[in-house]
């Protein structure tokens, strides 16, 4: 059994929350890449989660 303190509970921090459709046009991210990010998080996933899982495409002159 796990004890857990109250004072450590209300130190958590919200994580903020982003739409992955908002994200990708923001980003200018392909529809591939957000049919991914959907398919991996759902509609919703904290910016620091889409943002280490965005892959874009290089682009070359």
């Amino acid at each position: 059994m796990q004890i857990i303190d109250n004072r450590e509970i209300e130190a958590t921090e919200i994580k903020p929350i982003q739409s992955v459709v908002e994200f990708c046009h923001r980003y200018r991210l392909d529809e591939a890449e957000e049919a991914r990010l959907r398919t991996l998080f759902g509609d919703f996933a904290s910016r620091h989660e889409l943002l280490m899982n965005a892959q874009r495409k290089p682009t070359f002159r």
